[in-house]
């Protein structure tokens, strides 16, 4: 599919599209059943620089956080992620065993688990109505393929110009937002900018415990396809046709 915005972007990493679906893929990256220990936001990123479609459902999303961000429903249970969050939980990682590491002391990026508990329940959780979800890399999209939201893997530049472009017809100052969650949980909060009238954008990738998988200067950018449409119909006219953005052109 061709993509004005796509292509004055010059992104490094493939746009890759969140779609859900009943059909299973025929073939594409997924983690085996039940088995826990794999990374929803790793396998975002896999498919976005190997160009491969990927896919899960709720026998294969790997970890409780995961299976939250991918839209399973709450899918943390009787998990303690208030104390992986915080301060840990000692006895919880001793049932873990050595998958446990991280429980001991907990992650520290909150203050305690009642704060981290608050995080939990302002996240906007949701079931999706299909069996699957699929990432599927932008140059692979089919005509009748229907995204819920691309998400953009983006240098402080290219981000810049995403955070203009979404409020370049609207004149709101904040058709942006940056929550702090899990990699993949800028999903959910796509979910849920994909029903208002005006959906936003959300900038994602702050998760300090996966920040390795990208390159030090890059985070994402979720947009709910309707945004994406509407900053692709802008392109034409906006600044990305200019001297300014040609200019930062060069140094890309």
């Amino acid at each position: 599919m061709k993509s004005e915005l796509i292509d004055a972007l010059k992104l490094k990493m493939q746009a890759v599209a969140v779609i859900l679906s009943d059909d299973k893929p025929e073939d594409g990256l997924h983690f085996k059943d039940n088995r826990m220990g794999g990374c929803v936001a790793a396998m975002l990123v896999a498919a976005s620089k190997k160009n491969r479609l990927a896919y899960f459902d709720r026998n294969s999303y790997s970890c409780p956080g995961g299976g939250t961000g991918l839209g399973f429903g709450d899918c943390y249970g009787q998990f303690p992620i208030d104390c992986l969050l915080s301060t840990g939980n000692m006895a919880f990682a001793e049932k873990m065993g050595k998958a446990g590491a991280l429980m001991e002391e907990g992650e520290r990026f909150y203050e305690n688990p009642k704060v981290a508990r608050n995080w939990v329940n302002s996240v906007p959780m949701t079931d999706v109505p299909t069996n699957y979800v699929v990432f599927k890399p932008w140059n692979l999209l089919a005509a009748d393929d229907k995204p819920e939201m691309i998400i953009f893997f983006v240098n402080p530049d290219q981000l810049s110009a995403l955070v203009v472009m979404a409020d370049y017809s609207r004149g709101m100052s904040q058709s942006v937002i940056a929550p702090f969650c899990a990699a993949c949980q800028s999903i959910l909060f796509g979910y849920e900018e994909a029903q208002q009238e005006k959906p936003r954008g959300i900038i994602g990738f702050f998760d300090i415990a996966v920040r390795s998988h990208v390159d030090r200067d890059m985070l994402t950018f979720t947009a709910p396809y309707a945004l994406f449409q509407e900053m692709e119909r802008n392109v034409e006219e906006s600044f990305l046709k200019k001297h300014a953005w040609e200019k930062l052109q060069e140094r890309q």
